[in-house]
């Protein structure tokens, strides 16, 4: 596109636009060289990132798939650079996500230029605020209503280091069946993509006596 002559053994050109492998030359009154080869590089374009939503702390693997991606010089999510990333192929990049906040966009960058995007979602930690009833029978079946925020997600309701059957009714309710235990208190959390909540304490009481 343009060209300086910086010395006798020196030239700096700007690329035309172009494909593939093309042979470079230059002219001078003396005669024109033999080529040297300069290659154009297609842009890398990715398809998908999995998982594609995780702690706002980072620190989640994720999988991005596409093309074009041998060479890979950056991964950035949003503004931020990926923490790690290792390019498995030219279709695959594994990458561990930085900290971030909300819908990020994803890109890759080789010698080819910058992707384009695709979404990837961090999720605030969950938070529990209250347990209803915090009080119940030791066997199983005991309806328990559990109240915070960011709850959406959630994959795990855990009584101690036993999980219970749950249903998500909003991003701050969840309702859970007790599973059975002995007396006594238990720690109760939840997972979700966002990560481990804090815990609130469920009692188990003996039954009555006659």
């Amino acid at each position: 596109t343009t060209y300086t002559v910086n010395s006798a053994t020196q030239i700096t050109a700007v690329t035309p636009a172009g494909t593939g492998a093309v042979p470079v030359t230059v002219t001078t009154l003396g005669g024109t060289t033999g080529p040297v080869y300069f290659f154009y590089l297609t842009a890398p374009a990715l398809t998908a990132v999995s998982p594609n939503q995780g702690p706002a702390s980072g620190g989640t693997t994720v999988t991005l798939t596409g093309a074009g991606l041998t060479g890979a010089t950056a991964v950035t999510f949003g503004s931020n650079p990926a923490t790690t990333y290792t390019v498995n192929s030219a279709t695959q990049i594994t990458a561990v996500t930085p900290a971030g906040t909300g819908a990020v966009p994803v890109t890759v960058t080789t010698l080819g230029g910058t992707s384009n995007t695709v979404v990837y979602t961090y999720v605030p930690a969950p938070v529990l605020t209250a347990l209803t009833p915090t009080q119940g029978p030791t066997d199983s079946g005991a309806g328990i209503t559990l109240t915070g925020t960011a709850l959406t997600t959630t994959s795990t309701v855990s009584f101690g280091a036993t999980p219970a059957a749950f249903t998500v009714l909003s991003d701050v309710t969840v309702v859970a069946q007790a599973p059975a235990g002995p007396v006594g208190t238990v720690s109760v959390n939840v997972t979700t993509a966002g990560g481990v909540s804090n815990s609130r304490t469920y009692t188990r009481l003996s039954p009555p006596g006659i």
